[in-house]
């Protein structure tokens, strides 16, 4: 799915206008009425108090669109609108008229925060105070109504945006809105993502408003969410006639005393991802751990007992994978940078392996084409160094990606895939995802997918996707605090089954 940035939106509008030959306040009506469906399908008529505080401009119109429709549907509301400018939108005036005309409890005006009125627990409120053409911060007695809303413990529904939020960039300071459900309209914002201000949205639910189709299907977009259609076009279904050759070759190296489990978390994913042959190579410390838990791995070791001295010369495979568990000693460091000097098959690098390219940048310019990467916040400031926000943070890593030609993988509770200037959000996983191992895994099944002849962006793309969904389908069985990263690892393949609707749910035994 495209995210669409403000700019985008307002042209989808206008053109929607145009082709469709309806008025603005029409659309609005259609936005406004979709928005009260979604809400009459949870209430069903409960006796619920319902407050709605309406901005003046386009979203405090669609607020009073579905306050109407409440009224008279017989529910108990009071509208607000806060006065907060003199400027009002015409369609929002329009909608004024029209809300007078069907009661007598005419919208209660607040101008000032004498004018607040008692928000209680039980109170249901409805947010359409800004809309995505906020430009600056909300400030003053605005935000003191917002802070009023956030702090009341009532249950908040946004319409389109969290009233604060920006779709496009990062206020420093303001009030936001804190919503408990936001209802957006035809496409997410890039801010329901970001670390800083995702908290903010609450469950999210995108309402088609029947926006112009071609202009959508046409309109360039370099920033996409993945879903689970967008997970199932890039699978790749296996051949009858086939055997292990066809599925990938695959070499994993890492570990050090005490931290050999990062690399059997990373074979163990890319054998349940589908890996023809694998084969790690560690220090001699892990050998007997290796072959005693997973078997079906086979195992080369360093000379070193205790670290990574020297990678395997010649070793054929389809793709490489280094870092988990490894150290940043200088021997190590040495070994990786050896290594990339005649490297021209793509390396996916983790964790240690991060921190060394961290320490020697220059690496960065032996890393072949369509390599992969794959840090946590931590990791990833010490290569781009500090950013003032999320946006920054994103320019920055979409600078890295393009100037190495590296697939960039930024972890989080949504985790970015940054490919020069595209950027891919994924969707799947929770929260229950936050442990030890989850990132080795998530190595393990990017590789097996590369070495399985997908390319570097795709077989990325889909093991994000895969890693998150898995870990979910073990979390609504154990929760989240019980979930562990080899519970990830051994879920992948129920994870694929669930894409195409199969049965991932484990046989029940009598």
């Amino acid at each position: 799915m495209k995210i669409l940035t403000a700019a985008q939106l307002a042209e989808a509008d206008k053109v929607t206008l145009e082709k469709q030959d309806i008025t603005s306040e029409e659309l609005m009506e259609r936005a406004g009425t979709l928005v009260f469906n979604e809400i009459h399908k949870r209430l069903q008529g409960a006796p619920i108090p319902i407050k709605i505080f309406c901005g003046i401009g386009n979203n405090g119109g669609d607020g009073l669109v579905v306050a109407r429709h409440l009224i008279q549907h017989g529910y108990e509301v009071r509208t607000f609108i806060v006065n907060y400018s003199d400027k009002r939108s015409e369609d929002f005036l329009s909608n004024y008229e029209k809300l007078k005309e069907i009661t007598n409890d005419w919208p209660e005006l607040i101008k000032s925060k004498n004018g607040f009125p008692e928000i209680h627990t039980g109170d249901f409120v409805i947010d359409a105070l800004f809309g995505i053409g906020l430009n600056r911060a909300v400030e003053g007695w605005p935000a003191d109504l917002i802070n009023l809303i956030n702090t009341s413990q009532a249950f908040v529904l946004s319409i389109d945006m969290p009233s604060g939020l920006a779709p496009d960039q990062v206020f420093k300071d303001g009030a936001v809105i804190k919503a408990g459900y936001t209802l957006s309209f035809q496409s997410p914002k890039l801010s329901f993502y970001l670390p800083d201000t995702m908290e903010y949205v609450g469950d999210l639910q995108v309402i088609d408003i029947a926006l112009d189709r071609e202009y959508l299907g046409k309109v360039d977009s370099n920033i996409f969410l993945i879903g689970k259609e967008e997970a199932q076009s890039l699978y790749r279904s296996r051949k009858i006639n086939s055997h292990k050759g066809d599925y990938g070759k695959v070499l994993i190296i890492g570990g050090s005393y005490g931290k050999i489990g990062s690399v059997i978390l990373a074979s163990r994913a890319a054998m349940r991802s589908g890996t023809g042959l694998c084969t790690v190579y560690i220090p001699e410390c892990g050998y007997d751990a290796l072959q005693i838990s997973i078997p079906e791995v086979m195992v080369l070791t360093d000379q070193n007992s205790k670290m990574i001295t020297k990678f395997p010369s010649d070793f054929d495979a389809d793709v490489f994978c280094f870092g988990m568990g490894a150290g940043t000693n200088e021997a190590t460091a040495n070994a990786l940078g050896e290594f990339l000097e005649t490297q021209k098959k793509p390396v996916v690098i983790d964790a240690d392996g991060i921190n060394i390219l961290s320490k020697n940048k220059s690496l960065l310019k032996k890393m072949p084409e369509n390599s992969v990467i794959t840090p946590h916040p931590g990791e990833l400031k010490r290569l781009i160094g500090e950013w003032k926000d999320d946006f920054d943070k994103l320019d920055k890593v979409k600078a890295l990606s393009k100037k190495f030609k590296l697939i960039i993988v930024v972890k989080g509770a949504h985790t970015f895939i940054v490919n020069n200037e595209e950027v891919y959000i994924n969707s799947s996983g929770n929260p229950g995802m936050a442990t030890a191992g989850s990132g080795d895994v998530l190595s393990g099944v990017i590789t097996s997918f590369i070495g399985q002849n997908y390319s570097s962006l795709a077989a990325t793309i889909l093991a994000v996707y895969l890693h998150g969904s898995s870990g979910t389908l073990v979390s609504d069985q154990l929760g989240y605090e019980s979930l562990l990263a080899g519970d990830i690892a051994d879920n992948i393949g129920r994870a694929v089954q669930q894409l195409f609707n199969r049965n991932p749910e484990p046989e029940q035994k009598n």
